[in-house]
């Protein structure tokens, strides 16, 4: 068993009014045109026309050669987190395939683990990474854009 957990109510409320992003500057806003801007909070795609952040994400506490940093969208106004108890969340299900990798305790890439996974083998794959006993979490990113989506954790 595993949850997916969505970035932080918090953290998205900070960038919605202007926090500064991963690399230090205010989040840009543009306008969502539908698929392909999936929110990393409500874990839904921003529907088209509604304005968007875009800004730099790295899902880690800390710098470190590991620590990937890129760019995600978030709706720009108030949006309700995904419940970890939901299940699959639509931006988990609209792409062919997802890029999944393992995480150890130390933050590191648990090597061996990263594998780009069909979306209907996405279950399948993530519960394969968690027998392994050095994986504490794991990330989902795009297989095409390498932008991170969620985080994934066991239940």
């Amino acid at each position: 068993m595993y949850k997916i957990t969505a970035l932080s109510t918090d953290d998205v409320r900070a960038y919605q009014t202007g926090a500064p992003d991963a690399y230090g500057t205010a989040p840009e806003r543009a306008i969502s045109n539908g698929n392909g801007n999936p929110c990393r909070h409500c874990l839904q795609h921003i529907p088209e026309g509604e304005e968007m952040l875009i800004l730099a994400h790295r899902p880690f506490s800390e710098t470190h050669p590991y620590a990937e940093t890129g760019p995600i969208f978030l709706c720009a106004k108030p949006c309700q987190r995904h419940s970890e108890s939901e299940g699959m969340p639509e931006v988990l299900t609209s792409s062919p395939d997802y890029l999944i990798k393992g995480y150890g305790h130390d933050d590191r890439i648990v090597y061996g683990t990263g594998v780009i996974a069909p979306t209907n083998q996405l279950g399948s794959a993530i519960s394969e990474i968690f027998t392994r006993s050095d994986v504490a979490y794991i990330h989902v990113r795009s297989a095409r854009n390498n932008c991170y989506q969620a985080r994934i954790d066991r239940a």
